[in-house]
């Protein structure tokens, strides 16, 4: 099969599809973690380093701010966005920043394209595996954001593929020592854009070792892979264990292991944090059950709705059934599997609240041409059954079909969703008129109020209000802004609940400041 013109025009195709998907959805920074690594970004390409002038969490707390930035979400995602940047002379500007995003989505789908020409063999397993992947449905409104979507899905996918080139029977020693260099290497850039990205690494030990008897690579072969794939990846991160060793006194930082210890998602916000082994089962074994079990149905839609499509879900769960001896898919599998158990029991309130959905972007490809195959299996077993069948024709029809109902989903999901250009303070312009140019601010979302106004801060507590003059004489913040307040005048929507008090019973360090905007309350704090 000569898929070389085939190539170089899906490789076309794909790139005009990247670039409407990515400039034509995103146009700006729409949910915290997406401002949270923009500003970092706009911060590094500004020459002020990898630093923050705000909070957003108070796991890991610094001394005072600015402070090191990424001491919770890894750093390549802002450094991404900071290299395009830099690239065309534009610090703060949005479109140069996306710019390596979307070639990172145009790069998983060459992959997927990839994926079906070696793995499907023919033209249309080639064709449509590209074009799921590029047709990816609730992803395709996040790959142009600046959050860490794009750059895990290339980097993870690339290294399950050539984790699989490893396992790969009939290597030679050369080859495999090459695939394993590239996976220790991709592994590492997994790491440096998600905390969890730490799993292909292991994943790689684990499908490398595994099977541990005669069968699969030769023990010096598996020796050597493993030796050059730790040896990649620390090489990779060396130079950020080495930035935080000097910075905060550990290679990393303690924030993305805590959710670990979670006893409910705004322990993210907590004052003083108070996530540790010790409160893991503090509400008691039916609270730790019920959070499993809420995660466990939770990451099942996202599996079934979000990764599979609805449709799709059963043909993939087929195609790697009938495959699941496969060396190749061996990594894949491994990863997939691992994956979900630990956002569903080990990360479970960070897992089901966006965990699962950001890391399973690198199964996108991988996906798609096993919900192909397995298609082709259940024609092949229906064609044999009703003679009259064509089997080619219909398994044309229906991946046709796949495609197209990928299409529609993606259209139907991302245009209502599309995120504007964001210029000046917005709904903040009253705020930032009337607090010092200096001031800093206890907010519900600091990375959103920085990059409108420039003014830093930090999160509101999850905690009783009178830890609010601890908290702001630690960071010299002076004001507090609640959102969301309800017409009744009583309950924020946009704060934590252990904070609703302030509007009826505000405490004495509180001084309302008035606002014509019925929906905040701005407060001075004193202390």
């Amino acid at each position: 099969m000569n898929l070389r013109r085939d190539w170089l025009l899906f490789a076309l195709i794909a790139f005009l599809g990247a670039l409407i998907f990515t400039r034509g959805l995103i146009e700006g920074p729409g949910f915290t973690d997406a401002f949270y690594h923009l500003n970092a970004a706009n911060r590094f390409a500004s020459g002020q380093g990898l630093t923050d002038d705000y909070l957003w969490t108070y796991i890991g707390l610094p001394e005072s701010l600015p402070a090191p930035s990424h001491l919770y979400w890894l750093p390549l995602t802002s450094i991404s966005a900071a290299l395009g940047m830099l690239l065309f002379n534009a610090p703060g500007v949005y479109w140069a920043a996306q710019l390596p995003f979307i070639g990172m989505y145009w790069g998983l789908t060459l992959i997927g394209f990839g994926l079906g020409a070696r793995y499907g063999t023919t033209r249309r397993h080639a064709w449509m595996a590209g074009l799921l992947t590029l047709f990816s449905g609730f992803f395709v409104r996040f790959w142009g954001s600046i959050d860490t979507f794009a750059p895990y899905a290339l980097v993870g996918a690339a290294c399950l593929f050539t984790l699989g080139l490893v396992l790969q029977p009939g290597r030679t020693g050369r080859q495999v020592a090459l695939f394993a260099v590239l996976s220790g290497m991709l592994a590492g850039l997994g790491h440096l854009t998600r905390a969890d990205g730490i799993l292909l690494l292991l994943v790689g030990w684990s499908a490398i070792l595994w099977p541990f008897g005669k069968q699969g690579l030769h023990w010096r072969l598996r020796l050597l892979s493993l030796s050059l794939m730790t040896v990649t990846y620390l090489m990779v991160m060396a130079p950020w264990f080495a930035r935080n060793l000097t910075l905060i006194g550990s290679p990393l930082p303690v924030g993305g292991a805590q959710g670990i210890w979670f006893r409910q998602y705004n322990d993210i916000f907590a004052y003083p944090p108070i996530a540790s082994p010790a409160t893991l089962f503090a509400d008691g074994w039916g609270a730790f059950l019920n959070s499993r079990w809420l995660a466990l149905t939770n990451n099942l839609g996202t599996f079934i709705v979000v990764e599979g499509l609805v449709v799709i879900a059963p043909l993939m769960l087929l195609g790697l059934w009938k495959r699941r001896h496969d060396p190749f898919l061996r990594a894949f599998w491994m990863y997939a599997l691992g994956l979900h158990l630990v956002m569903t029991f080990v990360f479970p309130f960070p897992g089901y609240r966006g965990g699962l959905f950001h890391s399973a972007a690198a199964l996108v490809p991988w996906w798609a041409i096993l919900g192909l195959i397995g298609l082709d299996d259940a024609v092949d077993w229906l064609a044999q059954r009703r003679r009259q069948w064509r089997a080619a024709s219909a398994k044309w029809v229906f991946s046709s079909g796949l495609v197209l109902l990928a299409l529609a989903l993606s259209f139907s999901i991302s245009l209502p969703n599309r995120v504007p250009a964001i210029t000046g303070p917005g709904e903040y312009a009253e705020v930032a008129a009337i607090v010092p140019a200096d001031a800093r601010v206890m907010i519900n979302d600091p990375a959103q109020f920085y990059y409108r106004t420039g003014l830093g801060g930090v999160v509101l507590p999850a905690a009783s209000p009178d830890v609010i003059p601890e908290i702001a004489r630690k960071y010299s913040v002076r004001y507090l802004l609640l959102e969301g307040v309800t017409a009744d005048g009583t309950i924020p929507s946009a704060a934590p609940v252990e904070l609703w008090s302030i509007l009826t019973q505000t405490p004495d360090f509180l001084i309302p400041v008035p606002l014509t905007d019925s929906g905040k309350r701005l407060y001075e704090i004193r202390y």
